[in-house]
This record gives C-alpha cells, sequence and structure tokens, in this order.
C-alpha cells in the first residue's frame, strides 16, 4: 500500500481533472484508500473488466467497485451496485437493462464515505 504522500505526487502527473478529484477524495477516506492506491498508479495497472467478468468474480456481493473501465462483453445475471471509473457505452445500457445501479467512484465515495458493503474487484 502506498503513503498518501505518494499518491498525492502519482496524481499530480495525471492529466484528466475527474481522475485527479476522485484519486484526492479516496485519498481522504480511509475506507477509500486502496482504491486511491490503484488509480494513482499507472494506466497499464487499472482494472478494466468486462460484464461477463463481473459476474463470474462478484460473489454475493451488492456493490462491486471497478478501479478501471467497465467493457460490454459478456451478460450478468443479478442486480447489483456496479461503481467504476468509466463505462463504456453499451456496457452503461446493458447494466441499465440488467435492472443494475451503475456509478462513478467520485458519486459513490460523496454517498458512501465508509465504504460499506463493497468489494473492490483487481
Amino acid at each position: 500500500m502506498k503513503t498518501k504522500t505518494k499518491i498525492s505526487k502519482q496524481s499530480e502527473r495525471k492529466t484528466n481533472p475527474e481522475l485527479v478529484e476522485t484519486i484526492l477524495a479516496a485519498k481522504k477516506n480511509s475506507a477509500w484508500l486502496e482504491v486511491a492506491d490503484l488509480l494513482s498508479g499507472s494506466r497499464k495497472k487499472r482494472t478494466n473488466l468486462n460484464i461477463g467478468e463481473i459476474n463470474s468474480k462478484a460473489d454475493n456481493a451488492k456493490k462491486i467497485v471497478i478501479p478501471g473501465k467497465v467493457l460490454s462483453q459478456g451478460e450478468i445475471d443479478k442486480k447489483r451496485g456496479i461503481i467504476a471509473l468509466n463505462f463504456s457505452e453499451k456496457a452503461r445500457e446493458k447494466l441499465l437493462k440488467a435492472g443494475c445501479n451503475t456509478k462513478t467512484i467520485l458519486e459513490e465515495i460523496k454517498s458512501n464515505p465508509s465504504a460499506e458493503g463493497i468489494k473492490i474487484l483487481k
């Protein structure tokens, strides 16, 4: 796990303002520190998952956090809360059709600062 100082220094190099805001908000809450750690690293290390992979890895978790992008390949069979940095257009459509709730990580940090009931998929 990185220190908060290292996370801050790495976030200074990021050019996406939404990503920087998400990293800083996650860094402030100790429950979200692991997400800040993953997002502040290189783009190669970010997790990009297809819907089918999320469905198989999620077990019985109600809210799933993906520190990266959700892609549209596959199907989902349970209604879940999917929280990610970004969604492809088709993935968001599929998730909404399946009855899943989609949010960005920043929205979830603001509504759930204690990170209750979430599972982080890496």
